[in-house]
């Protein structure tokens, strides 16, 4: 049976068969990853998978996740509507930033999800394709949406900044977006990476350099 997730914008579901119908000829590299140079010494979570692995991570579809070349990629089939998200991270997280590089090469959907509890948390979704925006949301309930380009097959820096019950998104370097989410967001949790297929059928997206540090 279908499961309704509820970090998609509009409610995504679960089709099962995830390896089904998939051209691995779409689904070329992308550039080198940038380096991560810095590495602060309060850092709660680094991961840049040099080891090749996701052994701190926690996949929902593992067929869906691996690592490839020191980047970890998620590849979905072409259905619409299918998910997977690679969680981790403590639950107990609270007033955390979260960096990490993204790299999409098919498809629209890519970012982070915050203060994820089980099946809930904020969804940032930095959206290529033609919507070429940045979007914040729990579940159905929109939390903000503004303009920001971001290319396929080009890296992109997002950092999430939560200060209790206030999210602030940077993108490349760029103030983008900040909400107060009290109405919606829990006090703590980890984090999750997402894949989405969403309307156009496709997905190969690809994460790095992911560091969590706390904030005063």
């Amino acid at each position: 049976m279908p499961i309704a997730i509820r970090f998609g914008g509009a409610i995504a579901l679960t089709l099962g068969l995830l390896g089904a119908g998939f051209d691995d000829t779409r689904s070329a590299l992308p550039p080198p990853s940038p380096r991560l140079l810095r590495v602060p010494r309060n850092a709660l979570l680094v991961e840049d998978f040099s080891s090749g692995t996701l052994a701190s991570w926690r996949p929902d579809r593992p067929e869906v996740w691996s690592v490839i070349r020191g980047m970890a990629r998620a590849r979905l089939p072409e259905q619409k509507q299918l998910r997977s998200m690679l969680y981790g991270g403590d639950t107990t997280w609270t007033d955390v930033a979260i960096d990490l590089d993204v790299c999409m090469t098919r498809g629209v959907d890519k970012g982070v999800a915050v203060r994820v509890r089980q099946d809930h948390g904020i969804g940032i979704d930095l959206r290529g394709g033609d919507y070429q925006d940045l979007v914040v949301y729990q579940g159905a309930i929109p939390l903000g949406r503004v303009r920001s380009l971001n290319a396929d097959g080009t890296w992109h820096h997002l950092r999430v900044e939560l200060r209790g019950m206030h999210v602030r998104v940077l993108v490349n370097g760029d103030v983008t977006l900040e909400r107060d989410a009290r109405a919606v967001m829990a006090a703590r949790g980890g984090i999750a990476l997402p894949a989405y297929t969403g309307g156009v059928a496709a997905c190969t997206v690809y994460y790095d350099n992911i560091v969590v540090t706390p904030l005063d």
